[in-house]
């Protein structure tokens, strides 16, 4: 999740216009949110919402009827994501965002395609499993996240001592870990568990079993867009009524993924489901509950 800066909406023309144009559309990536948004062993990205964000560029070809469009790809950050998106460099954010009612502000969400909680991740030879145990400790997040302003948000309303470290992404976060730089890292727990998961040796950490909060995931796209928005939407509720989420699911979350034949075994939740049956872009964390 990424807290998004003070960005002004400097792209004012109307994205489908935008694509229809230039004749290509631009999908903004991640280059290591295993397994929603990261970069292959040909260095290509690939995930989860990259396979969604895919479908979307379907139907605006079909939208457009330019079936020669041509996809652009540009890797974002946590901290460039909602600047690229509001100065039109790129169209649709395809990773693990998180949509809240202060990012709205900046940008728009179409349907929640995955709902996570804030966790922590140490070595399990620490026996840190909840917040507290954090006290006084190095801790470090991921720069310009929802959650290293939720633990910075905690740490003085607990008057915890934490010293938090902002790392540039999740992989430097993680490797911080590994190294003893820091105890913890504090972060979404899908993403928590694909770092772990691709470790040469997983079964040295373990992630929290409090959560800090609950996050609904979302493709971000420009804001004030009704009729691309309406394009992504339509989209994206074809995609979760027809039934095809499920096999897009489980390729990620349940079947071996690249590069390394990595299994996840993460089954689709409850919230989730019921987001498939009931399509939603609500920032409303108690309607995944």
């Amino acid at each position: 999740m990424t807290l998004g800066l003070c960005a002004t909406t400097a792209f004012a023309e109307g994205t489908l216009d935008k694509i229809r144009a230039s004749g290509t559309i631009t999908l903004g990536h991640r280059d290591a949110s295993i397994p929603f948004s990261y970069l292959d062993d040909k260095q290509q990205p690939i995930g989860y919402a990259m396979d969604l964000c895919l479908k979307v560029v379907d139907a605006v070809k079909a939208e457009l009827k330019l079936p020669a469009l041509k996809v652009s790809y540009q890797p974002v950050t946590s901290a460039t994501r909602i600047p690229l998106m509001a100065n039109g460099t790129i169209d649709l954010e395809c990773g693990s965002t998180t949509n809240n009612t202060e990012r709205q502000k900046q940008v728009s969400y179409t349907m929640s395609h995955f709902i996570t909680a804030n966790r922590f991740v140490a070595k399990k030879a620490d026996k840190l499993s909840k917040l507290d145990d954090l006290k006084g400790k190095t801790v470090v997040s991921t720069s310009g996240t929802t959650n290293i302003r939720q633990l910075t948000e905690l740490n003085a309303s607990r008057n915890l001592g934490i010293n938090i470290l902002a790392a540039k992404d999740h992989a430097e976060a993680f490797l911080m870990v590994d190294t003893g730089r820091a105890v913890a890292f504090v972060m979404d727990d899908i993403l928590l568990a694909g770092l772990v998961a691709n470790h040469s040796n997983p079964g040295q950490f373990a992630i929290s079993s409090e959560q800090l909060s609950v996050e609904p995931y979302g493709i971000m796209l420009r804001k004030d867009d009704p009729a691309f928005k309406k394009v992504v939407d339509d989209a994206m509720t074809q995609v979760y009524k027809s039934g095809q989420l499920t096999a897009i699911y489980d390729k990620w979350f349940m079947a071996a993924i690249p590069p390394r034949g990595i299994k996840l075994n993460i089954p689709m939740g409850d919230a989730m489901k019921k987001v498939m049956n009931a399509p939603t872009d609500s920032a409303d964390p108690a309607l995944y509950r």
